[in-house]
C-alpha cells in the first residue's frame, strides 16, 4: 500500500465515522449522552478535516473550482 491509498483508506473511514456520529447525536435520548457524541462528532470532524488538507497539500486531494456559469446551468437543469 503506498501512502495516498492509506491517506484516502483514512479518509473514508473518518467520513463513514463522522455520518454514525451525526445520526447518534441527533438521536440522543438525553443531553449526557448527546454531549458525548458531539464532543466526538467533532473530534472527528477535526481529524478528517486535517486528513483531507495534509492530501490537498500532497497533492491527492485536488480541488476544482467551478465558475459561475457551470453553477447556474446545473441549478437550471435540476429546476427542470
Amino acid at each position: 500500500m503506498n501512502d495516498k491509498l492509506i491517506m484516502e483508506s483514512i479518509l473514508l473511514l473518518l467520513k463513514s465515522t463522522v455520518e454514525v456520529y451525526v445520526h447518534g447525536t441527533l438521536e440522543a435520548s438525553n443531553k449526557t449522552i448527546h454531549s458525548v457524541l458531539k464532543n466526538g462528532l467533532d473530534d472527528i470532524m477535526k481529524m478528517q478535516f486535517a486528513t483531507f488538507n495534509k492530501m490537498n497539500e500532497c497533492g491527492w486531494y485536488k480541488i476544482t473550482n467551478v465558475d459561475v456559469k457551470t453553477i447556474t446551468t446545473s441549478l437550471k437543469n435540476l429546476e427542470n
